[in-house]
């Protein structure tokens, strides 16, 4: 077998078998096929497209590249949730803590964020002194003590991915709903959940700008976690504007917070019922939504939700005297205002934009080499569907680099579309694929 036999056949539109796609990604993983002939298999893939069975055989030989987290030691069901990134997504933060207070066990491994802002880990580590690098003994302990652990990323689950992505950053291949599905879908397999619920974002501030491609990717993503005899869930939520509030690690720390206390904003509150609900029925634990739903608020108002997410925090060694008081964790010298100079409805605002004046104020990394300041962020006080008086702050943001204030009231300011005319609330749950 020889990789120039391998990108020939894909060049012109033939389907590789399995055994193919095996040599393909092991050679790759362990340097025998050099980086010029994968960047061309790629760019071949990119063009002409993987069949279902060739993206789920690239998948599991991505899983089974390296170490897979064996959880069948963990009594009970064991749950996973991930999502395809946008601005001010916290969810993990409130929906962990309420599934886990539900007896169902969350085991989850998150990602540092590249860009706009920071990822859930980034997040976590807003809390002095909080483990993102567990052992998988430790990683395991946790859910079998506590029912919940989340863990920064390891080389050793699908390292063939990591550098197989790495590769494609660097030569355009990204944008391929088979090479997404699949390297997203090998780490959620790799890391041994029986549930798997994906929150495929759709908008101008996740990756899948129109809702046809997020489908599209949702679909790929079901149909490879029922291949691999997982219960797999897709829901495609709205990225049109962000999630909630607060844009920034330890701002949207507070509003998770707020959220497992019952007083969040509802479009977040909103969408971690509807994951949550997923994962409730999936887990056999409601026989309807209904049912679900009223589980889901009831661990919120009766407190449960939120001790839950105390004692996780403290499991992991994170210091949790300041999480009554949240806004203690945001360390910003300066804060300022940003003020409407117009009056009206907003009718929408430029959700990347405003993800990428986060990033200019410190709360995201222009690489991954960059350093993410924990406190930086903005405070959204007006979203779509809302009025505005003119001279009215419609914004707050928090900073610790002075020379960036004014750029970043500008974009914001840029970003919203103000119309005399009253406008709808955007819809936030758009389908759901199982």
């Amino acid at each position: 077998m020889r990789m120039y036999d391998l990108i020939l056949k894909k060049r012109e539109g033939g389907c590789l078998t399995e055994s193919e796609i095996n040599y393909i990604v092991k050679g790759y993983t362990q340097g025998s096929i050099p980086d010029y002939q994968m960047s061309a298999f790629l760019m071949a893939v990119y063009f002409k497209g993987l069949s279902d069975e060739e993206t789920f055989a690239l998948t599991k030989a991505m899983t089974e590249s390296g170490e897979k987290l064996d959880l069948s030691c963990i009594p009970g069901v064991k749950a996973d949730k991930h999502s395809t990134g946008g601005v001010g997504d916290k969810t993990t933060l409130v929906l962990a803590p309420m599934i886990a207070s539900l007896g169902i066990n969350i085991a989850k491994m998150s990602g540092r964020g590249l860009g706009n802002t920071g990822g859930t880990i980034d997040k976590l580590e807003s809390f002095p002194g909080f483990n993102t690098s567990l052992t998988n003994e430790q990683f395991i302990e946790n859910i079998k003590h506590i029912g919940i652990a989340v863990n920064g990323p390891t080389l050793s689950l699908a390292p063939a991915d990591k550098k197989i992505y790495a590769l494609r950053d660097v030569t355009a291949t990204v944008e391929n709903v088979s090479l997404i599905a699949s390297s997203i879908m090998s780490k959620k397999l790799a890391a041994g959940a029986d549930i798997i619920v994906l929150d495929v974002k759709s908008g101008s501030g996740a990756f899948m700008k129109n809702e046809h491609d997020a489908l599209q990717l949702a679909h790929e993503m079901v149909k490879i976690g029922k291949a691999s005899n997982k219960q797999t869930i897709a829901v495609i939520s709205d990225m049109n504007q962000p999630l909630g509030h607060n844009i920034g690690n330890a701002l949207e720390v507070v509003e998770a917070i707020e959220t497992l206390k019952g007083k969040g904003p509802a479009d977040l509150h909103n969408l971690c019922i509807a994951l949550g609900t997923q994962i409730l029925e999936a887990a056999g634990k409601a026989s309807d939504a209904a049912q679900a739903k009223d589980m889901l608020e009831s661990s919120l108002t009766n407190g449960t939700a939120y001790s839950k997410f105390k004692e996780f925090i403290k499991t992991q060694g994170g210091d949790i005297s300041n999480i009554d008081n949240p806004m203690k964790l945001v360390n910003a010298s300066y804060i300022e205002p940003v003020i409407s100079n117009s009056e009206g409805y907003v009718e929408s605002i430029e959700c990347e934009q405003i993800g990428r004046a986060s990033m200019i104020l410190g709360a995201g990394r222009k690489d991954k080499d960059s350093p993410v300041d924990l406190s930086a962020g903005i405070v959204l006080h007006k979203k779509t569907g809302d009025f505005v008086n003119k001279n009215e702050e419609i914004a707050t943001i928090y900073f610790n680099k002075k020379e960036v204030k004014n750029d970043v009231i500008n974009i914001i300011l840029n970003s919203y579309k103000i119309v005399d005319k009253k406008c709808e609330k955007p819809e936030l749950i758009k389908q759901i694929i199982k």
